[in-house]
């Protein structure tokens, strides 16, 4: 990991088109402007976390539907 420290109005850069910029500072607090393209998610820890469950649900509930449509399924399902 890589720690840096940085001051109020002071930027981060990543690769060459994602900009972190410390907006302001408050006690423990520090809040943080991100500009980076649309088509790459940004997303606190939390609610990352929270979508990555979701999706791992659901691709469970899809394994789950294939699985109970499979003609193997289906015979057990009639005894043969």
């Amino acid at each position: 990991m890589l720690v840096l420290s940085r001051q109020r109005d002071e930027s981060i850069i990543i690769g060459d088109n994602i900009v972190i910029t410390i907006v302001d500072i408050r006690g423990d607090k520090v809040r943080l402007g991100i500009n980076a393209p649309k088509d790459i998610p940004v997303h606190r820890e939390e609610v990352y976390d929270a979508i990555q469950r979701e999706r791992a649900a659901q691709r469970e509930a899809d394994t789950d539907a294939i699985a109970q449509d499979s003609p193997a399924a289906e015979r057990a399902e009639s005894g043969k």
